[in-house]
């Protein structure tokens, strides 16, 4: 093939040449043939000729990805280790690390999320874009895993990537590593001052207040919802003036079929459960691996609380109400997704 010319623009070109027909498999038909340009015709505009260029037939081969999306990850990789060496990154007075949350903890739950538990999200455009706000979920599955995998639903599938606060038990701050870890990862302990203030500064915060007595529930009574306390979430919501947002968590009930406890040994290791499921503790560290069930994660319309009066987050009888309502959008929700579920695994 010639070599072709360069036409600076602003020039007018002496001649112009036809584009090729491509015919089947790409081959060109027929040969290239000067067209001879009249002299009052003005330069064809660039994007226009550009329009005017058939696409490539759809059995055409695609180009390879190049190595730029390995360059960019090696960028990101040598940022984060030159912002970790020489301290060039945030901590809140909670413990919050959001460039560790960001680029390390989130990374490696990720894959969890999606392509071991398949993690389906619904509803997500409940949770607003801006300001505080309480997601409400149930608790399940012997791990705290449906708490993690809430964390990154919220992340990964919001239009606003927002974070999401968890309200951990105290047994999560005692443990060596995994209290580090989950002060790192953004998450605080369950009690009312702290939720308050996160809200306050428009976090969205995650409870479950179900707390060990669902996720420690025999599996003969999976997706039951258990007690949800005294309603102290719904008085800090109030106080807070932030939309209440009910979840529903389909999938995690299964990972671990928990058929017994051994009280004994859950007192022995100052544990408020040991259970005893059909491949734990038999398989020893193999049967701690949880089973690949397909999740569902939906959340629910906001219940506002912001048209409340401030007397209102001292007033039993409506904090009675709310939790009952809450409680009850959730059961009915997570009843739902169960009929419309084709198999725990698919």
């Amino acid at each position: 093939m010639a070599d072709a010319k360069v036409i600076p623009f602003g020039e007018e070109p002496r001649s112009r040449r036809k584009v090729p027909r491509l015919g089947r498999g790409g081959r060109s038909q027929g040969s290239l043939k000067p067209v001879p340009q009249q002299r009052d015709e003005e330069p064809e505009d660039p994007q226009t000729a550009a329009a005017a260029v058939p696409p490539l037939p759809p059995d055409s081969p695609k180009p390879a990805p190049g190595s730029g999306d390995w360059e960019r990850k090696l960028a990101h990789g040598l940022s984060f280790l030159r912002r970790r060496i020489t301290g060039d990154y945030e901590v809140d007075d909670f413990g919050y690390d959001h460039d560790l949350t960001e680029q390390v903890l989130m990374s490696l739950l990720r894959p969890l999320s999606d392509k071991y538990f398949r993690v389906e999200v619904k509803g997500i455009e409940n949770i607003p874009d801006s300001g505080g706000a309480l997601v409400v979920a149930n608790h399940s599955g012997v791990l705290p895993l449906d708490g993690l995998m809430l964390q990154v639903a919220v992340h990964d599938h919001h239009p606003a990537q927002r974070h999401l606060r968890l309200l951990a038990a105290d047994l999560v701050f005692v443990l060596p590593v995994i209290n580090e870890l989950a002060r790192k990862a953004g998450h605080t302990l369950a009690c009312a001052e702290d939720a308050q203030l996160l809200l306050e500064r428009g976090e969205v915060v995650g409870v479950m207040p179900e707390g060990f007595k669902g996720i420690g529930k025999p599996f003969s009574e999976r997706y039951k919802l258990q007690r949800f306390g005294r309603g102290g979430f719904v008085s800090t919501a109030l106080r807070a003036g932030a939309p209440i947002v009910p979840c529903s968590i389909v999938g995690a009930e299964e990972i671990y079929p928990m058929v017994g406890n051994s009280k004994t040994l859950a007192r022995l290791l100052g544990l408020p459960y040991f259970p005893i499921t059909p491949t734990f503790p038999l398989l020893g560290a193999l049967g701690a691996v949880p089973l690949p069930t397909k999740w569902t994660i939906q959340f629910g319309e906001p219940i506002p609380t912001d048209g409340y009066p401030p007397e209102a987050a001292d007033d039993p009888m409506l904090m009675f109400n709310l939790t009952d309502q809450v409680r009850e959008t959730i059961q009915h929700t997570l009843y739902k997704l169960l009929v419309q579920r084709r198999s725990v695994f698919f």
